[in-house]
């Protein structure tokens, strides 16, 4: 019997589901295989970075080349095409991406993991061009919380953020 399996490409079909507090949530379709927390205690470790393949260096070139494309002709250039509908379509994809990204993750399909993950990369310095935002704005936020608890950092913050009528996840 074939295995149903969910992928990204199923999130066209699939919308966010309204819990009983207002807060959005993705309802994970039956089927779709999913690890338990104990499941997930069994992943071998990661291995650490290895200094002769590519590195996080190729953001900023990334960034650089999104940056350039601003202004190209949105016919020729992807990324010239997603900036000129403007920062709310921008985000969108941003948001799409995403998902798609949490369902690959979710499903335990690693190669599509590592595709998505390029994706949501992508669309995310996409994003921070249509902002305005220099990737050093967001390197220099990340090391100062470099050290850091995330949990005291959290707590640390005095703005609640909503998004799109949701709460951040605590």
């Amino acid at each position: 019997m074939a295995k149903k399996v969910l992928d990204s490409r199923a999130l066209k079909s699939r919308k966010l589901k309204r819990s009983k507090s207002g807060k959005a949530r993705l309802k994970i379709p039956a089927g779709l295989p999913t690890l338990t927390p104990k499941q997930s205690k069994k992943l071998p470790p990661v291995s650490p970075l290895n200094p002769d393949l590519p590195d996080a260096r190729v953001l900023d070139r990334l960034w650089s080349t999104i940056l350039s494309r601003k202004d190209a002709d949105p016919l020729v250039s992807h990324s010239a095409r997603l900036l000129s509908r403007g920062i709310n379509k921008v985000a969108q994809k941003f948001g799409e991406e995403s998902v798609e990204c949490l369902i690959e993750a979710v499903a335990g399909n690693r190669t599509a993991l590592v595709a998505e993950s390029a994706d949501v990369l992508y669309h995310l310095l996409v994003m921070l061009v249509a902002s305005g935002i220099r990737p050093e704005e967001v390197w220099a936020e990340l090391a100062r919380r470099e050290g850091v608890s995330g949990i005291a950092e959290k707590t640390a913050r005095k703005v609640s953020v909503l998004i799109a009528e949701t709460r951040k996840i605590p």
